[in-house]
């Protein structure tokens, strides 16, 4: 008997009348497959697998990883299946219980795959440990970890263990791993399905075979929806969670949850799943909260009544009733890619209101759906599956096979709304704004153009992926995709299969457009209530706030929709006029403009009333053969105070509370931090010295003294005066900081011309706008010699750029259609349009602006040397007085004689204890005041204020102490190559001749190649002009005509009078040529340029020229040709060259055991050729700006202390994130701002230098410190009393004299440097004689980016033989391949300006 089983192909909606009848011999099977990665594997098992002989179908899916055979028993089997699809190369088992319809209900209930990478894996003794502990566990069903992949695939129980648990076991083992992905929840197959229900109702089979409805009552039997409450939900979280866990169950069609009504509706299959499982499966989710209640009428395990339910739910109960309600619609739909898009369509539309059931098939392309005609019609289904992001339209008459069949039979109640066939098919598809998301990810290893355009193609080619824009230098992707087809993670793995590390920015805030706008014109709130409204009803605007009161406006919108120049134009369009808010260019707070005016204005105020003080005490230690008491200003005016005092106490006051305030508020900003720096002691010790000076001068008068006391009024002033003027001079040296970014920000352009293109790129109209109103996707005019104003893609035109200010690289870059542009990148000779992909603060310019801003806010403070030891010092001090206080006390009182002796002026009304504490508070304040940190405080100053005075007069300027004291603690120096290492500029290396002499005479080649380039803007054609002219020695050339120069290429022209240059007379080139008339001078037609060019214009190159000029590209140089009259005649190799000095000073900088490393966004070729020539081992080629500042940042971590050497605009983020940042003189402002250090004679031995100078600075700042100690450690136990047992007692002025002392000692110990003589070349030369040996290539360690692996000789690839010769092998010596190909691809990209410039450059 026939079995009447509905097999199909999965996805097709058919009846047993489309299949052929099967015998009963043939089964089904279910295998899963593990190690399948993309589409193409599927491809590749149904492929082989439908070719095995006794196979009647294969369909594979990769989502839930397994394959439904179908074959015919008697030929093959289960396991024979099995080990075909292990033969190519995946782990294939058969699921469990693939006969009967009970044990497949029962498998993959509940069972989940998940992949996970797993690094750290060595030997296949961990593949053994991993599978061993994780398979253990309870609710992983099978593990398989492969060695090679890094990879492990894990069948586990979602109810029972989470994938992140099972990530933090393996993590827990010592491995890292991550979650690749987490494959669907296995779901049971059409087929299975099919079998289920057929088995199920064998009878119900038989007795309905007659008729045909069949199919149609088995698909609508087999589903029902149903509403549970769900108690517990907290957030989205328990959302998703619920959602993507019941969602996998077998029988489970859709789910949606509403966390507000704590609710969830589920459309399932009753055959399959009933109500009490569904709320068992929900209530076990972790965290176990939830509490799930079935709708009433529903009871726990009546299964039977649950089918009723469903046979008597409206949706059915209407058609077999034959109510005239129901209507059913067929939709053509187009744009679904996978059974995901199918569950989609279906979960969404059954949960629309008046939608009784639809099924989808993805084979078919159509959709049938019964629905209620009183709630709904067919357009608005139609509609719906649109706004989805499909295109949908209403088929006419014919229908599909199901239906007929119902219509034809006894359900005559469907009455069918099918509209004849209209103009939606031709209609344009809808853009699919509904369904496209848009994610961010942070992508980590690109180095260059190449990177970016390698990213964005391959992105671009995969399914469900709308469009990708990538941002170089923020390391930056924006993806559109449809999450339908793929997510993000998925994409994150595409990424990674290229070669980089991608993660998914999960909090993307900054992505929104954010613009600020004055509104002028506003008179009232309804103004603004105008305004506001106006612009949120505005697609694309996603919130504006209008404020009447600053006429400002803040909007936040979709850079994709819309832009401020649009904005701008709907605010004027309703009456108003409105304009961007400019930037305030000290928002980044580094211009210390107030620090300056602070500190300006404490050393000036203290200079004034420190002046006076100053001579009074000179004057007062003038010795004098007199008593003091008779001069002048020692005379009383009133009992107690004299002259002096009252002068000293004026003028100290004031110095005390307006040129001391900024010391007050510093030193209390320290003591919120518990820490005592240099302003803390500087406080303490002038406060307490005035408060003491007041309180005795207080006490004197009260007592009516005859004689006025000593006060310590003179130490505050001249404290103030040094410490100020250092600190002052400080911070007008770090403010230049700041100007390295107003500098930056000039190089943007100012303006842009926006133009509207009509067909084939005609401009129909051009307008002038700010740059900073240019939006994304405008398309940019960019005229010859103008500045590109954002980043974009060339779409019409060529021309050549000069993006020296992004790569350091001196050599243009060839832009046609198709390359990217920078902003502030200058456009050489053509007229280019290009289309805007990053404007504002996203373009490469305001990048590293962000990255100088970053790199100087994040700079650790350098903690000077005095800080260090006040930190110690004060606590110290004031121990000392403390423990000096209260000694005195106690000998006091136990010997009362003592202080009598010693403290004889007191007066007789005091009592004993009186006397006592007066005697002890002295002893203490003296203390205090005389380890006065005066000549602590002028260490440091002083020293670094000769220093940098010496620095200054040797070439070198130091912006301020702290790079000065810092240089010596350095451990790595990095060069930037061009520029710094090399003089920046081409030369001619060599011209070699390869004509017939007698024909063309050296001079005549140089006069004729001369004449030629000078008509050239190109740096390699300016420096064979400069070398024809000096090799001539003259300054004229002949004439030039028909010029041409081709991009990338070389140039043409005819060249005559050349005879004139070298003083002939004009003559043929040789009696093989017919004579030309002896009055016309002779003319040449040349070709200049590289293989390719040569070659177009019909020259064919030996093979030992082309093994002379490979020869030369090896070494990084630059070989180009010169053909004369159609005969190749010369070869002329070019070269950045380096600088005479540089070898010296990186032998001399590693003989002081300083790492020496080079970093340069050149190609790895010219940088290790460099480094060969230099004896450096170690480089970092093709770097981005902010590589340069993450390598700082690598070996700031490790801590060493890094000094980066550089000239160019893109050195600046680095100069600045350095510890010390070295800047060439000749350099540009933006480097010479952002750095520490400027080398004015541009000279590197200035490099060891500067160290030299900070040794010996940082040793004479320790001196002081060292004499100011010295005075310290005598004066502090004299003033505390501890010799005056043996007579020796100070008084108060000799403490004055004392401290005097000191502070001149520092000061002249400080003037000692000025005698610093820089070391010369000579004796630099003389120290390395015998030791400097030249580098071989093997020495050197070549690193590629970001990249810490050695890429010294790589094997050469496919992409080494098309790409530049820059990126070829580096260990041979010519280009890969068999003659021809070696010529051609030689040719091609042997200028440094080709076509492959951009990848090269950027």
């Amino acid at each position: 008997m026939k079995q009447n089983f509905a097999f199909d192909n999965i996805g097709y909606e058919g009846s047993a009348e489309n299949m052929p009848s099967l015998l009963p011999q043939t089964s089904t099977v279910t295998v899963n497959i593990l190690g399948m990665t993309c589409q193409s594997c599927v491809q590749s098992i149904e492929g082989r697998i439908s070719k095995v002989k006794g196979i009647v179908s294969t369909k594979v899916s990769l989502e839930q990883s397994n394959a439904v055979v179908k074959y015919i028993q008697s030929e093959i089997g289960p396991q024979e299946i099995c080990q075909e699809i292990g033969d190519m190369g995946f782990d294939a088992s058969i699921a469990d219980g693939r006969t009967t319809a009970t044990s497949v209900r029962s498998t993959s209930l509940g069972e989940a795959l998940m992949k996970l990478r797993v690094e750290g894996m060595t030997c296949q003794s961990c593949v053994n440990t991993i599978e061993g502990k994780i398979g253990k566990l309870h609710g992983v069903l099978r593990i398989k970890v492969s060695l090679s992949n890094q990879e492990a695939v894990i069948a586990y129980q979602p109810y029972i263990i989470q994938p992140e648990d099972l990530k933090n076991h393996i993590d827990n083992m010592g491995y890292e791993s991550t979650i690749k992905s987490k494959l669907a929840p296995l779901k049971l197959d059409m087929i299975d399905l099919e079998r289920l229900q057929t088995t199920s109702t064998t009878k119900t089979s038989a007795s309905l075979s007659n008729s045909n409805v069949e199919p149609v009552v088995g698909k609508m039997n087999s589903t029902t929806t149903m509403t549970l409450g769900v108690e517990g939900m907290h957030c989205q979280s328990c959302v998703k969670n619920i959602e993507g866990n019941i969602s996998g169950l077998p029988g489970v069609q859709n789910i949606k949850v509403s966390l507000e009504r704590k609710n969830t509706v589920v459309q399932f299959n009753p055959n399959i799943m009933t109500p009490i499982s569904l709320q068992q499966a929900i209530e076990t989710l972790p965290p176990g909260n939830f509490k799930v209640s079935l709708p009433n009428g529903v009871e726990a395990n009546n299964r039977e009544l649950l089918s009723k339910a469903t046979f008597s739910s409206p949706q059915f109960h209407s058609t077999s009733s034959g109510d005239q309600l129901t209507s059913t619609a067929v939709l053509s739909i187009d744009g679904m890619t996978c059974g995901s898009c199918v569950q989609s369509i279906e979960g969404t539309m059954s949960q629309r209101k008046g939608v009784q059931h639809i099924s989808v098939s993805l084979a078919e392309r159509t959709g049938t759906i019964h629905y209620n005609s009183a709630v709904t019609n067919s357009e608005d289904l139609r509609g719906a599956i649109e706004d989805m992001g499909f295109d949908a339209s209403i088929l006419t008459g014919t229908y599909m096979f199901s239906i007929k069949n119902v219509s034809e039979s006894s359900h005559q109640g469907y009455v069918s709304d099918v509209q004849p066939k209209n103009s939606y098919l031709d209609s344009p598809k809808p853009p699919n704004v509904a369904t496209t998301e848009k994610c961010f990810m942070q992508i980590t290893g690109m180095t260059c153009a190449s990177c970016v355009s390698n990213i964005e193609r391959n992105l671009q080619k995969e399914d469900g992926i709308d469009s990708v824009l990538v941002a170089l230098m923020a390391g930056k992707a924006e993806i559109k995709y449809k999450p339908e087809s793929i997510q993000p993670l998925e994409i994150v793995q595409l990424i990674q299969n290229l070669g980089f590390d991608a993660t998914v920015i999960e909090d993307h805030t900054d992505t929104d457009g954010n613009a600020e706008l004055i509104i002028t014109g506003m008179t009232c709130a309804s103004c603004v209530h105008n305004i506001e409204s106006k612009l949120t009803r505005t697609n694309g605007i996603f919130y504006a706030s209008v404020a009447l009161a600053t006429s400002k406006a803040h909007i936040q919108f979709d850079p994709e929709i819309i832009g401020p120049r649009d904005i701008i134009q709907i605010i004027e369009g309703i009456g108003f006029h409105a304009s961007l808010a400019k930037r305030d260019p000290n928002a980044h707070n580094l211009d210390h403009k107030k620090e300056i005016k602070q500190w300006r204005k404490s050393f000036l105020c203290s200079l004034v009333f420190g002046i006076p003080v100053l001579i009074l005490m000179i004057y007062m230690l003038i010795p004098d053969g007199q008593q003091h008491g008779t001069m002048v200003l020692e005379q009383n005016l009133i009992p107690g105070l004299s002259i002096l005092n009252l002068l000293f106490f004026v003028l100290c006051t004031l110095v005390q509370f307006l040129g001391g305030w900024y010391f007050y508020v510093q030193a209390y900003k320290s003591l919120k931090h518990k820490t005592a720096n240099m302003d803390v002691l500087i406080v303490l010790a002038t406060t307490i010295a005035y408060i003491y000076s007041c309180v005795i001068l207080v006490v004197a008068i009260a007592e009516k003294a005859e004689e006025s006391p000593i006060t310590f009024f003179d130490t505050p002033p001249m404290l103030f005066v040094f410490i100020a003027l250092g600190r002052w001079l400080e911070h007008i040296a770090k403010s230049k900081t700041s100007e390295a970014l107003a500098k930056l920000m000039s190089l943007q352009a100012t303006e842009a011309t926006i133009v509207t293109l009509g067909p084939d790129h005609s401009v129909i109209r051009e307008e002038q706008v700010a740059v900073e109103l240019v939006q994304r996707g405008d398309i940019v005019k960019v005229v010859p010699g103008g500045k590109f104003p954002v980043d974009g893609k060339v779409i019409d035109g060529s021309s050549m750029a000069d993006e020296s200010l992004i790569t350091g690289e001196a050599m243009p870059v060839t832009k046609k259609p198709g390359s990217t542009v920078i902003a502030g990148s200058i456009n050489a000779h053509g007229s280019v349009l290009v289309n805007a992909t990053h404007v504002g603060s996203d373009t490469t310019l305001a990048q590293i602006v962000k990255l100088v801003e970053e790199a100087q806010m994040s700079k650790a403070p350098i903690q000077q040397l005095a800080d260090k030891f006040s930190g110690y010092f004060v606590p110290f001090i004031i121990i000392i007085s403390t423990v000096t206080l209260l000694v005195w006390i106690t000998i006091g009182f136990i010997n009362f004689d003592v202080v009598q002796k010693y403290f004889p002026h007191q007066n007789k009304h005091l009592s004993k204890a009186e006397v006592i504490l007066r005697f002890a508070f002295q002893t203490s304040i003296t203390v205090l005041c005389i380890a006065c940190p005066c000549s602590l405080g002028l260490a440091t100053p002083t020293a670094v204020m000769v220093g940098t005075g010496v620095a200054a007069q040797n070439g070198i300027l130091i912006k301020g102490g702290k790079p000065l004291e810092m240089a010596h603690k350095i451990k790595t120096v990095m060069f930037d190559k061009t520029g710094t290492i090399t003089c920046g500029v081409p030369k001619v290396m060599r011209m070699l001749l390869l004509g017939d002499m007698a024909k063309l005479s050296l001079k005549k080649i140089l006069a004729i190649v001369g004449t030629a380039e000078a008509s050239s803007e190109h740096p390699l054609g300016m420096a064979v002009t400069k070398y024809c002219k000096e090799e001539l020695g003259t300054e004229s050339l002949g004439y030039c005509t028909d010029f041409q120069a081709v991009p990338g290429c070389g140039i043409s022209c005819k060249v005559r009078s050349v005879e004139a240059v070298l003083g002939q007379k004009a003559l043929p080139v040789d009696s093989g040529t017919p004579a030309r008339h002896a009055a016309a001078p002779l003319t040449y037609s040349v070709l200049i340029g590289n293989r390719e060019w040569m070659r177009r214009n019909g020259l064919l190159i030996s093979s030992d020229v082309n093994d002379a000029m490979t020869g030369h590209e090896m070494k990084g140089q630059t070989a180009i040709l010169v053909a004369i009259d159609g005969a190749l005649c010369g070869m002329v190799a070019i070269a950045d060259t380096v600088k005479q000095e540089a070898a010296l000073a990186v032998h001399t900088l590693q003989h002081m055991g300083i790492d020496v490393v080079l970093i340069t966004g050149d190609n790895r070729k010219t940088a290790k050729a460099i480094a060969t020539q230099v004896g450096i081992k170690k480089v970092f080629a093709e770097v981005l700006p902010s590589h340069k500042v993450a390598k700082v940042q690598e070996l700031q971590n490790e801590g060493k202390k890094v000094a980066m050497v550089g000239d160019g605009v893109n050195d600046s983020p680095a100069l600045a994130g350095a510890d010390i940042g070295i800047a060439i003189g000749t350099g540009t402002d933006v480097a010479i701002e952002a750095a520490d250090v400027v080398l004015i004679r541009n000279d590197l031995l200035d490099v060891v230098a500067s160290i030299h100078l900070s040794k010996r600075t940082v040793r004479r700042i320790r001196i002081n410190l060292v004499l100011a100690l010295i005075y310290n450690l005598l004066g502090i136990p004299i003033a505390a009393g501890v010799f005056m047992p043996i007579g020796i007692v100070l008084q108060p002025w000799m403490g004055s004299a004392a401290m005097a002392a000191s502070s001149v000692s520092v000061v002249l110990s400080s003037l000692q440097l000025k005698c610093y003589k820089k070391p010369g070349t000579e004796r630099y030369e003389a120290k390395a004689q015998g030791h400097m040996k030249p580098l071989t290539p093997s020495q050197i360690s070549v690193h590629i980016g970001m990249d810490d692996r050695r890429r010294d000789s790589p094997r050469p690839t496919a992409w080494d033989q098309i790409s530049q010769v820059s990126l070829s092998s580096l260990t041979s010596n010519k280009l890969p391949g068999h003659g021809g190909f070696r010529e051609e691809e030689g040719g091609k990209w042997s200028l440094l300006t080709n076509d492959g410039d951009e990848e090269q450059y950027i």
